[in-house]
């Protein structure tokens, strides 16, 4: 079963930047109530896309350069990377659909 890979700066290129798969990046943090409330919902996708997404979760506060990198105003933020490059994303707690339709839209590109 796909479960989320925890990622921070050592390992954010080998796991976000050089996959040639779909990556979807929670950036996320401890005291986030949305953070909170999606984190089953990122748990199920990466069960469900398991071979066809490489789902990550990057805790903010502990990796303020990358969340810095990327312009991260806001958490929760999923963003999507595809051969290195952030190709799209999602500002707050959105559905499992909206995600999902997301997802879709991207793997279908």
């Amino acid at each position: 079963m796909g479960k989320p890979i925890s990622v921070n700066g050592k390992i954010w290129e080998p796991e976000v930047l050089q996959p040639q798969e779909l990556v979807m990046v929670d950036f996320w943090a401890v005291w986030c109530g949305p953070c909170q409330m999606i984190a089953p919902v990122v748990e199920e996708l990466a069960s469900e896309y398991e071979g066809k997404v490489r789902v990550c979760k990057l805790n903010t506060d502990e990796n303020p350069e990358i969340a810095g990198r990327y312009q991260i105003m806001g958490i929760p933020t999923l963003m999507f990377f595809s051969g290195g490059q952030p190709v799209d994303k999602i500002v707050g707690a959105a559905s499992k659909k909206q995600i999902k339709d997301k997802i879709e839209g991207l793997l279908a590109q």
